[in-house]
């Protein structure tokens, strides 16, 4: 079903002068020698094999077609009911129902044969334009108007990725078969260097081979790496089994390298691992809204009865509800229609729990890199040392130099000519945004949020349309636009410096002690060459284990772990300063103000609004806010510095 539309990606390839490869498990090679041991060898040279389980498919109609003829009759207690019809101790068939199966075999007896995924590639293209490396040792092959068998030598494989490598043909089709020990990368020392369109038409049941498919067209020492395509319809339960791929893959990319994305090859999303506890706490959620009938499309009786699952016992709903597995099963049953309002559903509910994850700094996304203009360590201090090893645990606190680059003018438009997009600017604050469509996600009690996009110069962030209906962004014409984004773009500074603190070395004896809210590992390389691979740590847990006290957090420090969203600080005075989200943005607010600080305030360079009635004050995120937030901690000097709690 996916091949027509691969053969028409893959004329696109040719003519924009690219090389195809596709990646395939099954070629068909069993079904075929079956078919062809039914035909004499001498008409070989010209044979119309069928090559596809057709007569098991209608062997299964003939025999399961229902053509029983049945009547009505009145039980003892006047009820209506119906039974088989026997004469002499034989069934006897209803003659419209044997018409219908009758006609129903014959519409698909008649009904052209679809060969497989291979064979419409080679067909298609012909043997001078794909090599293919399978196992096969015959195929069937187009010759001018006939199909004639043809044998394929042991060496065939050899020659063929030659072919393909030397530029002689433009797309090749490999198996499991032919992807052990060969490479198809744009190899510097290949005639054909082009670009490599990899398509993964079945990916298969087994991790590891499909790394090695992936593996074949992306390695060392080539022109440029290849472009990944994998391939997938839009019946929704096709996604369970890219997601055994994709979780296996995860897990194995773990295991090999420490590093999930290493598995993945970055195919694949967070959300495209249907098996994950994110997914898990998605369809415990999805059940909850079936029971109270938040499912739009879809009741608790059409649910349980079309899927089999019951959520519902005398207590109310289960205590063990059918597993994630069992749900996803179940899903291939259904119709297309109802795959889709359920699948849809689930999928809004899981993109909220992973993007929530994503965004409090919980989600375990395994072993990252780290990549920065420069990486400089300032410090250095040992904060345990095992007593038998005598390994230490140090707490490095390393300069971070990013290079910032702003969302220009001209990527502005480009975002603002997307349909349904539209230019904003703020009226109080005198900020630019492009407002763009973005999608929507189910709230924990089953109500559908619609959500816009908005790109900043230096952010992007999801916004509802209820916030942005009561906030003071306005459309604004393309001139005013382009004067404030302008303005925007030029106050952004070069470089942005930015202080981490990474726990390294001996991990194990301390991990319980480190901080709750993130369990990233992080790996990074600094500037003198230095490998580091450890936990990071707010500044304010960094203090604390060091017991520096209060004096060691400087403004850019301080201004740092609030951005970072997980560090209270309590001021004197009653002060308090934390992250909040406002009107979907991030802000840094100063909370326990009086009336008589207001100006001193605004002196120092806070901004204020009036939200729902009430005056708040916030240090600006912005080049300005660490010089801000140093005046006001001159004054208001830290008191406590508290974590925040895991969510």
């Amino acid at each position: 079903m996916k091949t027509p539309t691969l053969i028409r990606s893959i004329e696109r390839d040719l003519e924009d002068g690219h090389a195809a490869v596709v990646q395939i498990v099954s070629t068909g090679e069993a079904l075929m020698e079956r078919r062809l041991a039914e035909i004499p060898t001498e008409e070989w040279n010209d044979v119309r094999v069928d090559i596809t389980p057709r007569e098991y498919v209608l062997d299964y109609l003939a025999h399961s077609f229902p053509v029983q003829l049945y009547e009505p009759f009145t039980d003892k207690e006047g009820n209506l009911s119906s039974r088989p019809v026997t004469r002499d101790g034989q069934p006897v068939e209803s003659r419209e129902a044997v018409a219908r199966r009758d006609e129903l075999i014959e519409r698909l007896a008649s009904l052209q044969p679809v060969p497989g995924a291979l064979d419409q590639i080679v067909q298609r293209f012909g043997t001078d334009m794909v090599a293919e490396v399978t196992g096969r040792s015959r195929r069937i092959v187009r010759k001018e108007d006939r199909f004639a068998v043809e044998n394929r030598a042991p060496s065939a494989n050899l020659a063929e990725t030659a072919a393909f490598m030397d530029d002689g043909k433009r797309v090749l089709v490999f198996s499991d078969a032919g992807g052990t020990g060969r490479s198809y990368h744009a190899e510097l020392s290949a005639r054909n260097q082009r670009l490599r369109v990899h398509y993964l038409l079945e990916p298969g049941w087994k991790a590891d081979a499909a790394i090695q498919g992936l593996g074949r067209t992306n390695r060392t020492n080539q022109a440029q790496p290849p472009l990944f395509r994998p391939i997938a319809t839009n019946v929704k339960a096709e996604k369970r089994f890219l997601s055994t791929i994709a979780r296996r893959l995860d897990t194995l990319g773990a295991i090999t390298r420490g590093q999930r994305q290493t598995g993945g090859q970055g195919l694949f999303r967070p959300e495209d691992n249907l098996e994950s506890p994110y997914a898990r706490a998605a369809l415990r959620q999805l059940y909850g809204l079936l029971v109270r009938g938040k499912v739009e499309g879809c009741s608790l009786d059409r649910f349980e009865s079309a899927t089999g699952l019951k959520l519902m016992d005398s207590n109310g709903i289960k205590d063990e509800l059918p597993p994630i597995t069992t749900f996803l099963n179940r899903l291939l049953a259904l119709t297309i229609e109802l795959q889709g309002i359920l699948f849809t559903a689930f999928e809004q509910l899981l993109d909220a729990k992973v993007q929530g994850a994503i965004a409090s700094g919980i989600y375990d996304a395994g072993l990252e890199t780290l990549t920065a203009e420069s990486f400089i360590i300032t410090g250095r201090q040992t904060i345990y040392t095992h007593p038998t090893s005598g390994a230490e645990t140090r707490l490095l606190t390393i300069t971070e130099r990013r290079r910032n680059r702003p969302v220009t003018l001209r990527e502005a438009f480009d975002h603002a000519d997307y349909p349904g997009s539209i230019l904003l600017v703020n009226t109080q604050s005198r900020r630019a945004a492009v407002q763009t469509p973005a999608p929507s996600i189910m709230l924990d009690d089953g109500e559908i949020e619609r959500r816009v996009r908005l790109i900043r110069p230096m952010e992007n962030y999801h916004a509802s349309l209820r916030a942005m209906s009561d906030s003071h962004w306005q459309e604004a014409d393309r001139d005013t636009f382009a004067s404030i984004w302008n303005q925007e773009v030029a106050q952004v500074p070069t470089f942005s410096d930015n202080t981490l603190h990474v726990v390294a070395g001996l991990l194990l004896p301390v991990w319980k002690r480190l901080p709750d809210e993130s369990t990233r590992v992080y790996r990074l390389q600094t500037d003198d060459g230095e490998r580091i691979i450890g936990r990071r740590v707010s500044p304010a847990w960094a203090m604390n284990a060091t017991d520096t006290g209060r004096a060691t957090l400087t403004a850019d420090s301080a201004y740092t772990a609030l951005v970072d969203g997980r560090t209270t600080l309590d001021l004197a005075e009653g002060l308090q300063l934390r992250r909040v989200r406002v009107m979907g943005a991030n802000r840094i607010e100063l909370t326990g103000f009086h009336d008589t600080m207001r100006e001193r305030l605004r002196v120092y360079g806070l901004f204020s609004e009036i939200i729902s009635w009430k005056l708040r004050f916030f240090v600006p995120i912005d080049a300005a806010g660490p010089a801000i937030l140093g005046k006001l901690l001159d004054t208001y000097p830290v008191a406590r510095i508290s974590e925040k709690e895991a969510a």
